[in-house]
């Protein structure tokens, strides 16, 4: 069981009975972009990634973004579309205005009573909505005083047997991203990403080092870590998980109407882009599609907008 849970929800981040085109996407990633699989540990962070994309149609001096058009730290609570415009409120009280708009949030977030949609999305889009399925997959990771565990060729990994399926079974070492940091994660996902963020981090902790004790322990004193981070994608009400994944019996018109504009809203996301479903590379040209689709609009091109 173990096994499998690396083979199949260590991708999916869901049992194989819940998720189907199992494999397509990572077929077709390798097809693109080649075979190799890497762990990002560069310094600056993945959002390196964003501000290089962003610089090139965004104001921004010494790599700082200082367009006034770019808005962060709103929360979009309400939009509301009349025959001719749109009217977005955030949070704070703030109020834009748009003759269109493109939506970006998350499947799981579109799922959620976070944002009221005046008039309501239709009952075609609801559905298309809430049938499709929000992943959560979660990294555990640790910062130790010292190593307990093997290093070097054939070591990165490690697997955890345990009567419930995906209990704190997949780890990986930092050793070769982060020499001499003592780093060390583990991946959880699906039910024991939820049941995680639902309890104490210190019941988690305890959780954790009995199993490490189990795997690395042989009468030694295993330390305990100097530091924990646990990210909670299911609560974070910004994100409600951590990528999509197609369900079994989710048919294609379906995702025709998961992808569809509203009138004047257009969505995006990389739950919108068949071809990298679940990957930032989906996410990415996923916009460019939206935008391009909007822009052909504008034009007086519209195409296959429903109301």
């Amino acid at each position: 069981m173990a096994v499998d849970y690396f083979y199949n929800d260590f991708e999916e981040a869901e049992p194989t009975r819940i998720s189907s085109l199992k494999n397509t996407f990572p077929r077709q990633l390798m097809e693109d972009f080649g075979e190799d699989s890497y762990f990002v540990a560069d310094p600056r962070g993945f959002e390196t990634v964003v501000h290089y994309i962003a610089n090139q149609f965004l104001s921004h001096n010494n790599n700082k973004i200082t367009d006034p058009r770019l808005k962060l730290k709103k929360t979009v609570r309400k939009i509301y579309q009349s025959k001719n415009k749109v009217i977005i409120t955030t949070e704070d009280g703030s109020v834009y205005h748009a003759n269109y708009v493109i939506v970006t949030v998350s499947v799981g977030v579109l799922q959620s009573d976070l944002i009221e949609f005046v008039p309501r999305l239709p009952l075609w889009k609801k559905l298309a909505i809430n049938n499709f399925d929000m992943a959560i997959y979660t990294k555990i990771f640790m910062k130790f005083p010292c190593k307990f565990w093997p290093t070097g060729p054939g070591t990165e990994f490690f697997l955890y047997a345990h009567e419930t399926r995906g209990y704190f079974t997949i780890w990986q070492h930092l050793e070769n991203e982060l020499p001499g940091e003592n780093m060390i994660f583990v991946t959880v996902t699906d039910e024991e990403s939820r049941r995680i963020e639902q309890q104490s981090e210190k019941k988690t902790k305890a959780e954790i080092m009995q199993v490490l004790k189990k795997m690395f322990g042989n009468g030694k004193q295993i330390p305990e870590p100097d530091t924990m981070l646990i990210p909670k994608w299911w609560s974070n009400r910004l994100y409600k998980g951590s990528y999509s994944n197609w369900p079994n019996g989710y048919t294609l018109h379906s995702y025709h109407d998961l992808q569809q504009p509203f009138d004047r809203l257009y969505f995006a996301g990389e739950h919108t882009n068949s071809t990298y479903l679940g990957y930032v590379d989906g996410a990415y040209f996923s916009g460019i599609n939206t935008a391009n689709a909007l822009i052909k609009c504008l034009k007086h091109f519209c195409e296959g907008r429903r109301s």
